[in-house]
C-alpha cells in the first residue's frame, strides 16, 4: 500500500510539474494537432503485483528482482503499485486527468504461466475486464503484447530468446 501512495504521489508530482510547465507556456490541448492522443501507460510487471495470484507465473523479472544483490534497495514487484487490484481507481484517476489513451502490457505469464499450453482463464479475465472498463470511461486501450517480461519458464526450458522455438510460444501465445 505505500509503494502504491508513493507511486500515486510521484505520478501526482510529475503531473503537476507539467502542468505548471504548460500554464507558464499557455499551452493547451488546442496546442497540438487535430486527433493528438494524450495518455498514460505502463507495463505489467511495474504496476501489477499479485505476482503469486490467480495462476500468474513468475517471469525473468520477478527472478532477477528476487536474486541477493541484483536491486539495490531488494525491492521487487511483488505488489507494485497493485493495479491488479485497483484498476478501476486508476481508471478513474486517469478519467480525472483526462486522458483518452492507457497503453498497458499484458503479462505471458498470467495468460500462459508456463509460457505456453493451458490458457490461464483468470489472466485472460483480468484483462478483459480492464479493457471493459477503460472502454466504459471513454479510455481507448492501447496493448503492449511483450514488454520484457518472459515467463520463467520459458527462459528455463529454452535460455530464453538464445532458442528459435520461443519464437513458435510467442505465435501461439498471440493467437
Amino acid at each position: 500500500m505505500r509503494l502504491r501512495r508513493i507511486g500515486i504521489a510521484l505520478v501526482t508530482l510529475v503531473m503537476v510539474c507539467r502542468i505548471h510547465i504548460c500554464l507558464s507556456e499557455n499551452i493547451t490541448r488546442g496546442s497540438f494537432p487535430k486527433g493528438f492522443v494524450f495518455g498514460t501507460a505502463s507495463s505489467a510487471f511495474q504496476y501489477e503485483g499479485a505476482v503469486k495470484e490467480d495462476g500468474r507465473g513468475p517471469t525473468v523479472w520477478d527472478t532477477f528482482s528476487h536474486t541477493f544483490g541484483k536491486v539495490a534497495d531488494f525491492s521487487n514487484a511483488d505488489v507494485a503499485v497493485d493495479d491488479y487490484h485497483h484498476y478501476n481507481e486508476d481508471i478513474q484517476l486517469m478519467k480525472d486527468m483526462g486522458m483518452d489513451a492507457y497503453r498497458f502490457s499484458i503479462a505471458w505469464s498470467r495468460i500462459f504461466p508456463n509460457g505456453s499450453g493451458e490458457i490461464n482463464q483468470k489472466g485472460v479475465d483480468h484483462y478483459n475486464n480492464l479493457i471493459n472498463a477503460l472502454l466504459a470511461k471513454g479510455i481507448e486501450p492501447y496493448v503492449t503484447l511483450y514488454h520484457w517480461d518472459l515467463p520463467q519458464a520459458l527462459e528455463d526450458k529454452y535460455q530464453g530468446w538464445l532458442n528459435p522455438q520461443i519464437i513458435k510460444n510467442s505465435v501461439d501465445r498471440l493467437e
